[in-house]
């Protein structure tokens, strides 16, 4: 099985689904080389995503959604089966089951409050639910009348639901102080915090060529809640130049209007892969960090890993990896206006690439996986 305390372990993984490759997918990609022989379980797996091809040659293990039509799009529509797919799973031969926790309720497989046939199950929380309790979301799905009604009676059982699979978890880990707290409010469960993994490859490259610096950068998803409105009207109104990496998710077709806003203005890079993110990352003046209420955010790392400074908005997870006048500037007027003043704010400051290198250092995957697998055999004994 695996190395060390934990190596006589049959463990799986579970995951809420395999579609898109982000921060909670990077997770999933460093328990799974932790754990090379567990099977990743999953709601359904879309094997024309750019998650599928990271994960191709691992057992991925899908439930019963995985075989109606267009299963990928109806997963959100038809978010009240929830309940009926993990369900349908068996982990009663396993020893422990690590779950990778966010939207979809992905957890709830373990023994406390249930029998001694279940398997221990250590939770990474990504964040609770964001729908369920009240925070912005990257799709506003309730922005008709009908599905508001729909969300509100499904959400009702399964905020319910939630929070009763909640209690059957053995151990929380939580990937940031923020999530830590919304743990403790919704679930009423201590966690602890691992923070994720910022992958190896983002570090400065060595090049003849000179970096240009001279425009500022956003790697996002193009949906709502990531404050690209505010990143494509500051440039307009201030006149910097802005690159932004990163394909539109789901129905959402916020792109559209955001180009239009731009009016050829701001750079849409489209999906980028990691070498050429490096280099994005290391020839930009700064990263821009502006999601509202951010559950951690692994791109302002894999920024300063290549040594470019951060610009973010002085909340959520952020605060805990941007050290202000340091690595970066936070701040606290969530406006054009504000974000404006902050980048004037960091054209007046001196910060350097190595505090900048030294700060993602501390979240590294070596860190990462040391950290899991001291957790995990601590727990295993139990």
């Amino acid at each position: 099985m695996t190395n060390g305390k934990d190596a006589s372990l049959k463990i799986a993984l579970v995951h809420d689904y395999i579609k898109e490759f982000g921060g909670a997918e990077r997770v999933l990609k460093a328990l799974s080389e932790i754990y090379p022989d567990a099977p990743i379980y999953t709601a359904f797996c879309d094997k024309r995503s750019s998650a599928y091809e990271q994960f191709k040659n691992r057992e991925i293990i899908t439930s019963w959604f995985q075989y109606l039509p267009f299963y990928a799009k109806l997963a959100s529509p038809l978010r009240f089966l929830t309940p009926l797919i993990w369900g349908s799973f068996d982990f009663s031969k396993y020893d422990m089951v690590i779950s990778s926790a966010s939207w979809y309720i992905t957890k709830g497989f373990g023994r406390k409050n249930s029998g001694r046939n279940n398997p221990l199950e250590i939770c990474y929380c990504h964040t609770p639910p964001r729908w369920l309790y009240g925070y912005q979301t990257s799709v506003n799905f309730k922005k008709h009348w009908p599905v508001r009604i729909y969300a509100l009676i499904v959400g009702h059982f399964l905020r319910l639901y939630d929070f009763q699979r909640a209690q059957k978890v053995d151990y929380f880990i939580a990937n940031s102080n923020e999530v830590l707290q919304r743990i403790k409010k919704f679930y009423r469960r201590d966690a602890i915090v691992i923070y994720p993994p910022v992958n190896d490859i983002f570090k400065p490259q060595d090049s003849k060529v000179k970096l240009s610096k001279d425009y500022y950068f956003i790697v996002s998803r193009i949906v709502g809640a990531k404050g690209l409105e505010l990143a494509v009207e500051a440039a307009i109104k201030r006149g910097f130049i802005l690159k932004i990496a990163g394909s539109s998710a789901g129905y959402y077709s916020m792109q559209q209007s955001l180009v239009k806003n731009a009016r050829g203005k701001v750079e849409f890079l489209g999906q980028v892969g990691d070498r050429e993110l490096v280099k994005l990352y290391q020839g930009a003046k700064a990263f821009l960090a502006l999601a509202k209420e951010e559950d951690f955010g692994i791109t302002p790392l894999e920024a300063q890993a290549c040594g470019t400074p951060v610009i973010a908005f002085n909340g959520g997870g952020y605060k805990e990896s941007v050290v202000s006048k340091k690595t970066g500037v936070l701040f606290d007027d969530y406006s054009v206006y504000g974000l404006i003043e902050a980048i004037e704010k960091f054209e007046n400051l001196k910060i350097n690439s190595s505090d900048c290198i030294e700060q993602a250092k501390k979240f590294s995957k070596i860190r990462f996986k040391k950290e899991i697998k001291e957790f995990v055999a601590s727990k295993s004994k139990n």
